[in-house]
């Protein structure tokens, strides 16, 4: 069954003052603190409706072969290191046409939180830039086709208290996280607007590797086939 992991990584789609004054106002209705507003600014990458996809990286987890499309910022060109290309694009269209693309030669789309984050942001995104998706990636929560969420598994649908980060997910099975390489999710805005796009699309490639590895330990010694 030939499988494709996939991990995004998204930035505020414009600055927090260029928002119109209700946009404003409804994101920072809830908060009560300065700390709380200065998130708020800062967390627009994390909702499709204030952010957009800045790189998706795919994974044949069978092959371990696999590719990062990712925004173009500077003079990147298509570039190989170790067996897996990174794909510079022009725009966040061009990156989400191209997941849309290779994403039916799946049966199945793996990834780490995809019901709550990955998953509705592709879907989202690409309808707001007039995208059709080509794999029903929102569709029934419990079932592994056409997604399955390693990380829906590994906390039994939400039903357990440790619900935890994948860095912490890889400490405790003794794999590689991605925040070992000097980077995590909450400073890929700041790469960004320093124009260090390929730096992200390297972290959000290591984070599909590590994703793959939990993968292997699912089935390994949790699924119970």
């Amino acid at each position: 069954m030939p499988r494709l992991i996939f991990d995004i990584e998204t930035v505020g789609a414009m600055d927090f003052e260029k928002l119109d004054k209700k946009s404003q106002e409804l994101l920072l209705d809830s908060c009560e603190t300065d700390e709380e507003r200065q998130l708020a600014r800062e967390g627009m990458g994390l909702s499709p409706l204030t952010g957009r996809v800045a790189a998706i990286a795919i994974l044949n987890p069978e092959t371990n072969k696999g590719a990062v499309y990712y925004q173009k910022q500077n003079d990147e060109v298509e570039e190989e290191i170790d067996g897996n290309t990174l794909i510079p694009c022009t725009d966040e269209k061009e990156i989400l046409k191209k997941f849309w693309e290779i994403a039916p030669h799946y049966d199945q789309l793996v990834t780490f939180n995809g019901h709550s984050f990955d998953c509705p942001f592709v879907m989202i995104r690409s309808a707001i830039l007039k995208i059709k998706a080509t794999v029903p990636l929102m569709g029934y929560r419990f079932g592994d086709r056409p997604h399955l969420d390693i990380y829906d598994k590994l906390t039994n649908y939400g039903a357990v208290r440790f619900k935890r980060s994948l860095h912490l997910w890889c400490q405790a099975f003794g794999i590689e996280s991605p925040k070992d390489k000097g980077i995590d999710g909450y400073e890929v805005a700041e790469y960004f607007k320093n124009k260090k796009c390929r730096e992200i699309a390297l972290y959000c490639f290591a984070d599909i590797k590590a994703t793959a590895t939990l993968l292997d330990y699912w089935e390994k010694y949790l699924a119970g086939k």
